[in-house]
């Protein structure tokens, strides 16, 4: 879909959409007959509403939508953009032009809020349907917003986040046997041209430098393991301090020798949300010419049940030396991480390192799809990743660490285990990476198990892949890290 904005409307529109503030609905242009079916629909302007007619406008019937906007924030319009394709995507509509005139005035940002939601909402992944009914095949080619304020440069912005979010969409979606551990690096391959530095290791380099805990976890796949970095510099100081994020890549998950149930095993594919969310992080930031410098990294292994797959009451040495008690072969995203995050520390000497990671299922208990789950050492990053979330759309709520909780993952045997016990899941895995932070390193993890992937459409997403994170981690750069 092409979005597009023009001071006047074009005459190819089939579909004319006006936006309604609350209780706006008297402000309609005359020549539009929409009144009484406002009216009967009880259509008062809330945001994400529609009332659908067809009326014949300059000698041709065309589709006459009142689409509302509440308050006309940004959010409210983000979300009515969204509202607005999930109901003409698959319509029959084909172009679509949008007014704002009945609105009253309307900010730029909060115009390209709407053909922000709108672009997220569109996207689908249709590739591998050979026979989907010709009913349920997109057809909106265009969306125009028409509007006399100018548009263009945030929309140059926020259409290159999209684009992240549509990768990252797009590696969450794929199936594991089109996206592991190498495939995943080639796909970001696509992300050198915009000027990001990929740096990639394989097992025989993990192995030299010590990353037991990583490759513990790989060892039972005969898809190889994959350490990549990717770095983007849009600073003009080749030393600058870089901000680290560091995504868990478990391409697939069957839990290894702690297997999981069959039912919904298939879901695991998204597994690999926090690396697929960094990913498209990098692209969004590239694309936009951000003014910082990030590194993401991501661990990439495939967790498989195999002859030489790692068994609980294993004992694997970490990148940094300490040894940890496998109790449970299915919690291996935390061993994936604390080896990521080692080398990334070692490597990019970083000030603020953040994480996310699809990591438990508790967090699903507490959250369920609302919010992601934040535990951090740094009162200061904790509100600014709240803020970001608020603003941009991926919420967070902060959870608390402690010595109580850490004690929680002591072993008798060797530095640590890797669970705990039957309570506090989230948060013992949170304590279990926090004993791999370096002092002085700010550091936040995000557990993002509830919201990489939704069972029901969202106000900007289909059912699927969600594309968590990129808008959080986008929106916390411009705020605190750009120059």
């Amino acid at each position: 879909m092409e979005t597009r904005f023009a001071p006047s409307a074009s005459t190819d529109n089939d579909t004319l959409v006006f936006a309604i503030r609350t209780d706006g609905v008297a402000q309609l242009p005359s020549h539009i007959d929409m009144a009484d079916a406002a009216r009967i629909a009880r259509f008062n302007g809330e945001c994400g509403s529609l009332v659908e007619s067809f009326a014949t406008v300059e000698g041709e019937v065309r589709r006459v939508i009142l689409l509302g906007v509440g308050g006309a924030g940004e959010s409210d319009m983000e979300k009515a953009g969204g509202a607005l394709v999930a109901r003409l995507l698959t319509s029959g509509a084909k172009q679509a032009g949008i007014f704002f005139e009945a609105a009253g005035p309307v900010a730029a940002a909060a115009i390209t809020r709407l053909a922000f939601g709108a672009t997220l909402r569109a996207w689908r992944i249709d590739k591998y349907r050979t026979r989907l009914p010709e009913k349920q095949k997109p057809t909106l080619e265009t969306l125009e917003l028409v509007s006399a304020v100018e548009c263009a440069a945030e929309w140059a912005r926020l259409s290159e986040v999209a684009e992240g979010v549509k990768f990252t969409r797009e590696l969450v979606a794929e199936p594991a046997n089109i996206i592991y551990p190498e495939s995943f690096v080639e796909r970001c391959r696509a992300l050198e041209p915009l000027g990001v530095k990929l740096t990639v290791l394989d097992e025989k380099e993990m192995a030299e430098l010590g990353m037991g805990a990583l490759l513990g976890v790989a060892q039972g796949s005969v898809r190889k393991p994959r350490m990549l970095a990717m770095e983007w510099n849009g600073t003009d100081d080749a030393d600058a301090t870089p901000l680290v994020l560091v995504g868990k890549g478990v391409t697939f998950d069957t839990g290894g020798i702690s297997i999981k149930p069959a039912a919904g095993m298939e879901d695991m594919k998204w597994d690999m949300g926090g690396a697929g969310a960094v990913a498209g992080t990098l692209r969004a930031l590239a694309g936009r010419k951000a003014k910082a410098r990030v590194v993401g990294i991501c661990g990439l292994v495939e967790n498989m049940p195999d002859g030489n797959a790692q068994r609980p009451g294993d004992i694997v040495t970490s990148m940094s030396g300490q040894t940890i008690e496998v109790i449970n072969t299915d919690a291996e995203g935390r061993l994936v991480l604390c080896d990521a995050m080692t080398w990334a520390q070692h490597i990019y000497k970083p000030e603020t390192l953040i994480d996310l990671a699809t990591l438990t299922g508790a967090i699903l208990v507490a959250l369920a799809d609302q919010h992601a789950g934040l535990f951090t050492n740094d009162d200061a990053l904790a509100d600014s990743l709240t803020a970001a979330g608020a603003s941009a759309g991926d919420p967070v709520w902060r959870f608390p660490l402690g010595e109580a909780y850490d004690k929680m993952i002591n072993s008798p045997i060797a530095d640590m285990k890797n669970v705990g016990g039957r309570f506090a899941g989230s948060i013992t895995a949170a304590q279990f990476l926090k004993r791999f932070v370096d002092d002085g390193v700010k550091w936040a993890h995000i557990d993002i198990a509830g919201m990489v992937w939704a069972d029901k459409p969202g106000s900007v997403w289909e059912k699927g892949a969600t594309g968590y994170g990129v808008r959080l981690l986008d929106r916390l750069v411009a705020d605190q890290f750009e120059q």
